[in-house]
């Protein structure tokens, strides 16, 4: 599968809507069978960007059995709710919904600035996979990011969700301010983003620390220079409140909701801001929004960490691996092999050689999906015998969404520009040797770089003043929680933490390796999303599959 061209200029409005990736044959976007999804919320220091999930889309346990349907009960028809005079002309809006490829298309109207909803307004492309039987209303899906295209999320249909949510749920996606077909925010180019991608992402000399600070600087100013006041006004607050407008446009009193990772905060900030407009809600991967950014970023390390530990053992017991006979051995070399990277890149045999920053989220990408494993082997082994850095650097390209001709969409950029927004709680990178212990404690072989990444938004020229809190949502119905007990990305812990906060939440634990729980070939989490998304049907307490 080949992997989406580069984003495309949203049309002006009343103009044909180009064909989305949906177009037939209906496939999954991006490369393989991977729905590329960023998902994160924090920002990884300037080499790693956050953290991505790539979503498998074809269940991996080949003993999972479809799910039997469960019975339809749609949400209870209630009046549609009251929405503030001001913006009466964004929740009056009707959709003009239009035909491209086997799904249809629009474009919503929203206000740039919620403050002022009289001044610039923002174009949101929106891309519906019309239910195959049996309606019962929309389910709105955010696969993660800052940055994840919900229109490509979208676009996968039952080949993502499955056959039960695909024939009784619109299924629809949108691409949140600022992302891919929305009026889409311009940072960096190529050559630029390569450079943050590539540079060392745990300095080791003031002039490296100095160094990332001016890359931070110039990346925010660029966002600024080329985009202009939407670079203020990518919070996930304001795409909290686009998807509330959203529900409002599509004629649903409440709102059905599946948001995986970074998708989870995002649903959490919508229940938090709108708890009485809040349907039937799965927060799958979840996000602690309690955490500091500090926190988040140790406890992300862990997690990496801990996905890591598990993909050595499983090398250890097949016997012969090439990395050790320990997973203590395994952790050592491919330690080696980032600090052999930092000292003296590998050759890739192109003109970007392989440096640490590189290599991590080459070794972070398959991390998420087990299946991965062995092109991760393949690549490690490439790099540690053979000192050939082009397979890492084929899986950071895929991880970034590069393409020979540059990136293929714009979630780096939003990346960057919704974490710093969300989490202006940052460290002075002079401040992180003092975190460094705990970090290497929490993380060994990857801590330094996850204690740097506390220091990224540091030198981002917008300061909202922004600091997450917990969300509580009082007042809305059961939220579903769904946590993975080796999830690298989205560690059980923030699971298990969002549940608890929440006044409604409600927690499944999958017992399992890669990011999320739903469609990962766990037959037990997908009839109990199915159960509650499609018929009410709360899953039992604490649920352990």
């Amino acid at each position: 599968m080949t992997p989406p061209g580069p984003p495309l200029e949203p049309p002006p409005p009343g103009s044909d809507l180009p064909p989305l990736p949906s177009a037939e044959p209906r496939r999954a976007p991006r490369n393989a069978a991977l729905v590329g999804l960023l998902v994160g919320v924090l920002v990884f220091a300037v080499a790693a960007a956050g953290f991505a999930s790539w979503k498998l889309v074809d269940n991996s346990d080949p003993k999972a059995a479809p799910s039997p349907s469960p019975a339809i009960t749609p949400t209870p028809s209630e009046p549609m709710p009251s929405t503030p005079t001001s913006l009466d002309r964004f929740y009056g809006q009707k959709l003009d919904w239009r035909k491209c490829g086997r799904d249809f298309c629009t474009h919503l109207e929203v206000p740039l600035d919620y403050a002022n909803p009289s001044g610039k307004t923002l174009e949101l492309a929106v891309l519906k996979v019309p239910a195959q039987s049996q309606r019962i209303g929309s389910l709105v899906v955010n696969p993660g990011g800052p940055g994840g295209s919900g229109i490509s999320y979208a676009a996968a249909g039952s080949l993502q969700f499955g056959s039960v949510l695909s024939d009784h749920f619109d299924i629809v996606g949108f691409d949140p301010r600022g992302v891919g077909l929305s009026d889409p925010l311009k940072c960096l180019g190529t050559q630029g983003l390569d450079r943050v991608l590539a540079y060392d992402p745990d300095p080791d000399t003031p002039a490296e620390v100095a160094g990332m600070d001016q890359l931070m600087t110039e990346f925010g100013q660029s966002c600024l220079d080329n985009s202009g006041d939407l670079a203020k006004h990518v919070s996930t607050k304001e795409a909290a409140k686009d998807m509330d407008v959203l529900r409002a446009a599509l004629g649903e009193a409440k709102l059905d909701y599946l948001g995986a990772s970074y998708g989870t905060f995002l649903g959490a900030t919508y229940a938090e801001e709108f708890p009485t407009h809040v349907g039937r809600f799965v927060l799958d991967g979840a996000v602690d929004p309690a955490l500091s950014n500090t926190e988040l970023s140790k406890q992300q390390g862990q997690g990496f960490e801990t996905a890591l530990r598990a993909y050595l053992k499983d090398c250890v017991d097949s016997g012969d691996c090439f990395l050790g006979r320990t997973v203590d051995q395994g952790l050592a070399r491919i330690k080696k092999l980032l600090d052999d990277a930092d000292a003296k890149p590998l050759s890739t045999g192109t003109d970007r050689p392989l440096t640490e920053g590189l290599a991590l989220t080459g070794i972070f990408l398959p991390l998420y999906v087990k299946s991965f494993w062995p092109q991760l082997t393949s690549a490690l082994k490439d790099a540690i015998e053979g000192h050939d850095g082009k397979a890492l650097l084929d899986l950071s390209d895929q991880y970034a969404s590069r393409g020979p001709n540059g990136y293929t969409d714009n979630a780096m950029d939003v990346l960057y520009a919704v974490n710093c927004l969300d989490h202006d709680d940052y460290v002075e990178s002079k401040d992180v040797p003092k975190l460094i212990p705990s970090f290497e404690k929490a993380a060994p072989t990857f801590g330094r770089a996850f204690a740097y990444s506390t220091s990224s938004c540091s030198k981002w020229p917008i300061k909202s003043g922004e600091r997450t809190t917990a969300i509580h949502a009082k007042g809305a119905p059961t939220i579903v929680v769904v946590g993975t007990t080796r999830d690298p990305a989205t560690p059980l812990a923030w699971a298990q933490a969002l549940a608890k906060e929440l006044d409604s939440g409600t927690l499944i634990t999958r017992d399992g390796d890669g990011h999320t729980g739903f469609q990962q070939g766990n037959t037990c989490v997908n009839e109990a999303v199915e159960a509650w998304l499609v018929s009410g049907t709360k899953p039992k307490p604490d649920l352990h599959c």
